[in-house]
Order: C-alpha cells, then structure tokens, then sequence
C-alpha cells in the first residue's frame, strides 16, 4: 500500500470510531453517556459492534504507524514517533479483544464484577493512553526543533487536553474522556495526514517504488 494512503489513514479511524460509538451510545437502552464509558458498549447487546470498533480502528492506526515509519527517516522522533503510534495502536486492538467489566448500572441487570479480560482491558487502555502522551512530547519536540510555531503548540495542547481534560468536569468524566480522546486522536491523524505532502529521500523513495 502506498505510504500516503497509510498516513490518510487516521482521518478514516477517528471519525469511524466516534461515529460509530456515538450512534451506538444514544441507541442503547440503559446506555447512559455521562455515566457510561465508551468501552462498555462492548459489554451490552450487540457488544461486538464496539469490539470491531476497537479493532478496525487499532488497524487503521497501525496503518498509520507504518506510514510514518516509512515517512519520518530524520530528524527528532524519526523511531519514537511511529512506535509510539503502533504501540497506541496495539493498545485499541487489545481493548477490543478484551472487554472490560458491567459498572454503573450497564449493562442493565449486570454484577459489577472484576474479571481477568476487563483487567486486561484497562492494562491496554492505559499503554494507549501512555503510547498518546509520548506521542504528543516527541511530535512537540520534533516539530519546534523545525520552528514551526504553529504546530508545536498544538501538540503540546493535544499532551494536557488529554493529560488532565478527563478530570475538569467531576460527574462527567465519560463525557470529558472521550472529548480529550477525540482532540488526541485527532491530533495524531492530522499529523501524520499533514506528512503527505513531505518529501521522500532518495533512498526510501526508491524503496516505495520496488514496494509498489
């Protein structure tokens, strides 16, 4: 696949994962989103919708790691960037594959249990939150050694939106967590879109060309 199809990958993930979530959270009954999180959609009926969410999504931003894998070959965050990605991305995967454990009242009728796959699922949702914040240092770090003072800043916005937006609002943390995830996520996405546009060296140029 080529590189810039595999950077575009991320403005697919975003708005598929929240769409899809969204839809599924004013449809569900007993389903309620400022008390709900998102992942426990995966728990109710018709859970697998959210599963596939997880993962289809993981997938498209292990697409975009590669992209930047293949993109990113100098300067600040060439290797941490694109890793940190995949890492995110693996950490989506394994958040659906495990799903996390019946709290608050959803599903309805369900014990709040704590079970090995919800244990599981917190340990992935955290290295993909952990894998977002290191991404948003390294791109800050990147792109003001470059004196894009435009960019930079927007990163460093992404790393405390996400870092500390979830606890603004107490009694709504579903609401505000998955407001700073679509602000991180997105963020990752118009990145490494806006990569497109950057040249090829020479040699990873003519290594795309035999690939293709």
């Amino acid at each position: 696949m080529k590189t810039d199809k595999m950077l575009a990958a991320g403005l697919v993930a975003v708005p598929l994962f929240f769409v899809t979530a969204l839809t599924q959270a004013f449809t569900k009954d007993g389903f309620d989103i400022t008390r709900h999180m998102i992942s426990q959609l995966a728990t109710g009926p018709l859970g697998w919708i959210q599963t596939a969410n997880f993962i289809v999504t993981g997938a498209l931003f292990a697409m975009v790691a590669l992209g930047l894998r293949r993109r990113m070959t100098e300067g600040i965050g060439r290797v941490w960037a694109p890793r940190s990605v995949g890492v995110f991305a693996a950490g989506l995967i394994g958040a659906g594959l495990f799903a996390c454990d019946p709290i608050a009242g959803y599903p309805v009728g369900a014990a709040e249990v704590m079970t090995w796959h919800g244990t599981l699922h917190g340990v992935a949702s955290g290295v993909a939150g952990l894998a977002l914040l290191a991404f948003d240092i390294i791109v800050f770090r990147r792109l003001r050694a470059q004196g894009n003072t435009t960019a930079a800043p927007a990163s460093l916005v992404a790393f405390v939106v996400f870092l500390v937006g979830p606890f603004t609002i107490p009694g709504l943390m579903s609401v505000t967590f998955a407001a700073a995830s679509f602000l991180a996520w997105g963020w990752v996405a118009v990145f490494a879109a806006g990569l497109r546009a950057a040249p090829v060296s020479a040699p990873r140029a003519h290594a795309e060309l035999v690939a293709h």
